[in-house]
């Protein structure tokens, strides 16, 4: 028996029912147990969820904080060079793919690409106002 098919073995107890099907309810939905499902379109429905969950994106990522004006990935990338690797500007030289390897598997776990991005941004005097790598 699957986790989700004993969740609802649990929750129909709990409300007193058989469990033998049927639902014999009185709701519009055609279920026991009080639950008021209204049916909505797939289309309309799957619109307003991703609207949801691009908005939540651009808001937790893709913009700077307002803070400091870095993105998470800029941030990951500046805490792994100072405190894994002990990067300042008198010390010594560290390939790239050394730095993002750390941070990838310690701090940011989605891939290099957004990484290499983000260290290049941090080097380019014309993208920040100062270089900060």
């Amino acid at each position: 028996m699957s986790t989700l098919a004993q969740a609802e073995t649990k929750t129909r107890k709990k409300q007193g029912a058989s469990g033998n099907g049927g639902g014999g309810g009185s709701s519009a939905a055609g279920g026991g147990g009080g639950e008021n499902f209204q049916p909505a379109p797939l289309a309309e429905e799957a619109r307003r969820r991703y609207l949801n969950y691009a908005l939540s994106v651009i808001t937790s990522r893709a913009l700077p904080d307002v803070r400091d004006g870095l993105k998470p990935v800029q941030r990951r990338v500046l805490y792994g060079m100072y405190h894994d690797h002990r990067l300042t500007q008198d010390a010594k030289y560290q390939k790239s793919a050394k730095v993002v390897g750390t941070i990838m598997g310690q701090y940011h776990p989605h891939g290099d690409a957004s990484i290499y991005d983000a260290l290049v941004r941090l080097a380019q005097d014309f993208s920040l106002r100062y270089p900060l790598v």
